[in-house]
């Protein structure tokens, strides 16, 4: 007879014999069975770790049955709870159970077939309760408050939930992240919340924009130089390397950095020391490498603007940041908080957005993502006294024709931007294998399942139609992982 994979039994009974029994019965259940003499015993085999269903005698020395259940109901409450027992004991049983100590009983002697039956019908009760527990802890962590305080991000929406899951997973170790995503998108945000989550947090963030940077100029920037390296050097200078030490570099738009430049910092990377500009020694540093690009990094190898050698030591982690218009519902609430912020700078008083506004705001693409709905914020409060602002308002700060506003305010989404696939949408992966590389196949289908869950917001029932597999499947496989973790 087969049980759920993982699901642990406790029988416990002062009597040898009824011990000897028990476990003649259950030799062919595919489960694993504790066999203890006392309640001292089994609350000491719960505390090693927590049992699916224990079956307890209910007379015993020193600690009854009663006693013993009523302590595991306390502590460990989705523990289904049997008792063994002589007809003279029904009146004292029917109380536990109207008190909610024990699910049920049986009856001594007992028929092994009517004790296996009520042992298969306990288990189907665990493990409705298990799921429930689960569920409740599902929805619990992703419903967490996260929309206005986490780490600096404003978003609820269920691509956000994933960054912000992520960026809790690898804020804490030393791994290099690689962020990508569409400009505008907050990739130098989520560098300097990994930065904040990790034990680095009191050492210095420093954020260098590759881009922004004159090539010849880059290779000072990062490394620094000393007096006379080159017309103009009048000092030694340290550059964000130096800067960084003990804490973390922030590398945005690595693709636009000088391909001869990138071996060098491959270099840097790899053996840890850096050669100031005209230096002719090496200084050894402690840097944390978070790198971005609003480029797809295998397109910016194919084209020759990134190394492929560099990608991949950097890239432990990935991390990729979605676009505004697939963060449903945050267009709106990242106005607000814009509102709030530039109304005090402008030193006005606005109360909000109106409901068409406010529908406006959620169905428009933005296509500079966040930085533009920021920057078409500002403008609204600098050109408008308030208290509200309208749809009109709105129309006039980002140009749209009367046909444009039409869509948008049926709910659909601008033309003039394509739409993402669902597998295009925000995807939060570790690092591709090396080539020739096989993964085991239970870990990518974990993988596979956490990602589900993550993207259904919580929702186990969701996931798993997505999946085309049964909700009581992955309820088994979350409970296991969840007790594999805990016995770790």
């Amino acid at each position: 007879m087969a049980a759920s994979a993982g699901t642990r039994f406790l029988f416990v009974d002062d009597e040898p014999q009824i011990l000897k029994s028990l476990r003649r019965m259950m030799r062919n259940f595919q489960a694993e069975c504790v066999f203890v003499e006392s309640g001292q015993a089994a609350l000491a085999a719960f505390a090693d770790e927590p049992f699916d269903v224990v079956v307890s005698d209910m007379r015993m020395p020193e600690m009854d049955g009663a006693t013993l259940l009523a302590q595991i109901a306390d502590q460990y409450p989705e523990t289904i709870r049997l008792v063994l027992t002589g007809y003279s004991e029904e009146s004292l049983i029917m109380s536990a159970i109207n008190e909610g100590r024990i699910w049920g009983f049986i009856h001594k002697p007992w028929d092994d077939n009517q004790l296996l039956a009520t042992l298969q019908q306990a288990m189907a009760t665990q493990d409705l309760i298990a799921e429930r527990a689960l569920l409740k802890r599902t929805l619990a962590r992703y419903n967490a408050p996260k929309n206005r305080g986490f780490e600096g991000f404003v978003g609820n929406s269920a691509p956000m939930q994933l960054v912000y899951s992520l960026i809790e997973r690898v804020g804490s170790s030393n791994a290099s992240v690689f962020i990508t995503g569409p400009s505008g998108s907050g990739k130098e945000v989520a560098a300097q919340a990994i930065h904040n989550q990790s034990d680095r947090r009191d050492k210095p963030f420093i954020a260098l924009n590759c881009a922004a940077i004159p090539a010849d100029l880059m290779e000072s920037e990062i490394f620094g130089h000393v007096k006379g390296a080159f017309s103009g050097a009048v000092s030694n200078r340290d550059g964000a390397a130096h800067q960084a030490h003990g804490g973390t570099l922030f590398l945005d738009e690595l693709a636009e950095m000088d391909i001869n430049l990138q071996a060098k910092l491959l270099r840097f990377i790899q053996t840890g020391q850096v050669q100031k500009v005209g230096a002719t020694k090496a200084d050894a540093l402690d840097i944390r490498f978070v790198c971005a690009t609003n480029r797809h990094p295998e397109e910016a190898i194919e084209q020759g603007l990134l190394r492929e050698d560099l990608y991949y030591r950097l890239a432990v982690v990935t991390l990729d940041m979605p676009p505004l218009r697939l963060r449903e519902g945050d267009p709106a609430l990242l106005a607000d908080h814009f509102l709030q912020l530039f109304a005090e700078q402008e030193k006005k008083a606005f109360a909000g957005f109106s409901q068409k506004a406010q529908q406006l705001l959620n169905h428009y693409r933005w296509p500079g993502n966040v930085r533009q709905l920021r920057n078409c914020i500002h403008n609204l409060v600098v050109m408008n006294e308030g208290p509200l602002i309208t749809e009109q308002a709105l129309v006039e700060a980002l140009h749209l024709k009367p046909e444009q506003l039409d869509e948008l305010l049926a709910g659909e989404a601008e033309s003039h931007a394509p739409v993402a696939s669902p597998a295009a949408r925000s995807t939060i992966a570790t690092a591709p294998p090396e080539p020739k590389t096989i993964r085991p196949l239970a870990t990518v289908e974990r993988e596979a399942i956490e990602h589900a869950i993550d993207h259904c917001e919580g929702n186990v029932v969701q996931a798993a139609a997505a999946l085309g597999v049964s909700p009581s499947t992955l309820y088994r496989k979350l409970q296991a992982w969840e007790k594999a973790n805990a016995s770790t």
